[in-house]
């Protein structure tokens, strides 16, 4: 009878002899995969990179749910590769996996990929389409205002735009998209921070010069 077949590795009396001689000459014959395979699937630590990332995912991510792995991706423009290499590298380092980088043929979409287990929890972001997702911003976020301008930059480097007409004077800093309840919870950041946005159906607007650049100083933004 093979060794596996009725014992396990501590009952089988030869394992369980070389176990304890390696214990005793202190010998980890797995130290070495283990400093290749670190546990990947941990809960995420509490930082501004990890809240910009959420924001970024929320804006302009998706998370696919398959029988046995998940696939985050997030897409970018080939026009604005500071956006592409600051997110693959992001989600390298969160992840401690490298993710596929692809431009869609025929088109500027460069897309961002990786496959790997419990992305959804782990970021407490859900699988699927999110427009009517009732998003509800995570305490630790919004308790610290580092962590909050790194959540609005995330969201505001994936679906922001800001546009300037001297000629006219006008001013336009704009987060878009189709979910209200991460519209309203923009909304309350910002006014949190002072300043005062406009709402519309589909977006939330800083109109005012003065916050304007205010709020793209604050936020980094497109600054790779």
């Amino acid at each position: 009878m093979s060794w596996n077949k009725g014992f396990t590795k501590t009952t089988h009396p030869g394992v369980a002899k070389i176990s304890a001689t390696m214990k005793v000459r202190n010998i980890n014959n797995f130290k070495q995969w283990r400093k290749n395979h670190p546990i990947l699937y941990a809960n995420f630590s509490h930082t501004g990179d990890v809240a910009e990332y959420i924001g970024v995912v929320l804006g302009d991510g998706n998370i696919e749910q398959f029988p046995r792995t998940e696939r985050i991706t997030i897409i970018g423009d080939a026009k604005k590769m500071g956006f592409v290499i600051r997110y693959a590298m992001l989600t390298e380092k969160l992840f401690h996996k490298k993710p596929a980088v692809a431009r869609m043929k025929n088109s500027n979409v460069v897309r961002i990929s990786l496959y790997q287990k419990f992305i959804a929890r782990r970021l407490g972001i859900p699988t699927g389409n999110r427009k009517d997702f009732p998003y509800k911003l995570p305490l630790w976020i919004a308790i610290n205002k580092n962590y909050l301008l790194r959540f609005l930059r995330g969201l505001f480097e994936a679906e922001g735009s800001l546009s300037i007409n001297l000629p006219t004077y006008t001013y336009n800093f704009a987060f878009s998209n189709l979910n209200q309840h991460l519209l309203l919870i923009v909304r309350d950041i910002l006014q949190k921070l002072e300043f005062h946005p406009e709402v519309r159906h589909n977006a939330i607007r800083i109109r005012k010069k003065a916050e304007v650049e205010r709020l793209g100083n604050m936020l980094h933004f497109r600054e790779y």
